[in-house]
């Protein structure tokens, strides 16, 4: 078995991980202004964020061109890849999964795996990176989507925005009437249902950010207690340096125990969610999937983080 993974643009890999694990990445479209640019290829990461502060008429996204995934495979094909593992965006979130089902009907001439993530950003990546890693160490493919659905068992989110209404405008926001009132000085607290339909939802409000702050690290301590594996957990801000590297030092002195890392919410995602935004999503730490010579561990069943 020769085999890529393909991801999208929202996982916001960086170059080395694509270059390491052999990572293929499809861009994501935004329409502004009549006019498309590819995500961190036409618009880059601050330059989006200074764009969306200052322009009356606010962007849109859209799914890649199946177009452009098939020109993909071709590729693939060509180099003699039999099996391509596609790891996309929530189907909760987007309509590419749904479209990305069709193409696997229909095409023959490579075996197409494709895993319905439920999240974005950075849990989309621990995705990618684990069906990567499984891979060049000899998985199966059996093993490689069994283990991915092990993954997910043990995947949670949380999230604040600066300002509700880049969500309710986009429509990502799947309990948007609960907050039709007044938003001053309110804090939603939000998740993803990555064991669920992979959707955006208000779980929680608070008056105040710090506040805000100090619930979802209660979250956090509770919900990582008492599950039998090491923790992996990457801390992401929408161009907000400073809160990102609050958090880090903060979750890195109160949990020792777990393996922090940073990442950040590019234009697409940004689109959604708007600047200021701070994030953390944790899952079972990927290298307990592997042996200490690095081979795949048969047989891992996770205890659901949110059993």
């Amino acid at each position: 078995m020769k085999s890529i993974v393909l991801t999208d643009s929202s996982a916001y890999l960086s170059k080395e991980d694509q270059e390491k694990y052999n990572i293929d990445v499809l861009p994501i479209p935004i329409i502004w202004n009549d006019k498309t640019y590819m995500d961190l290829i036409d618009i880059g990461y601050e330059e989006f964020y200074q764009k969306l502060n200052s322009e009356e008429i606010l962007p849109t996204t859209s799914q890649p061109a199946i177009g452009q995934v098939k020109k993909k495979i071709d590729e693939y094909v060509d180099h003699d890849y039999t099996d391509v593992f596609i790891i996309p965006i929530s189907s909760g979130l987007s309509s590419f999964y749904s479209s990305l089902q069709s193409l696997v009907q229909e095409e023959t001439r490579i075996k197409i795996h494709l895993f319905d993530t439920k999240i974005t950003c950075a849990g989309e990546a621990d995705f990618a990176i684990l069906a990567a890693r499984l891979l060049q160490n000899g998985a199966s493919a059996e093993l490689v989507m069994h283990d991915l659905a092990d993954l997910q068992k043990t995947m949670d989110v949380r999230f604040m925005v600066d300002d509700l209404n880049h969500l309710k405008r986009t429509g990502r926001l799947s309990n948007a009437a609960s907050f039709m009132g007044s938003l001053l000085h309110i804090k939603p607290i939000l998740s993803i249902d990555v064991q669920g339909e992979g959707k955006i939802s208000a779980i929680a409000k608070e008056r105040q950010y710090r506040r805000a702050y100090k619930h979802i690290q209660k979250d956090f301590a509770k919900l990582i207690s008492e599950v039998p594996y090491k923790i992996q957990s990457t801390i992401f801000d929408a161009l907000d340096e400073k809160r990102e590297k609050e958090w880090l030092a903060d979750y890195k002195e109160k949990f020792p125990e777990v393996k922090f890392s940073a990442s950040f919410i590019g234009p697409v995602v940004g689109v959604h969610v708007g600047q200021h935004t701070m994030a953390m999503i944790w899952c079972r730490d990927l290298d307990s999937y592997f042996d200490e010579n690095g081979n795949p561990i048969v047989g891992i069943n996770s205890q659901a983080v949110n059993d």
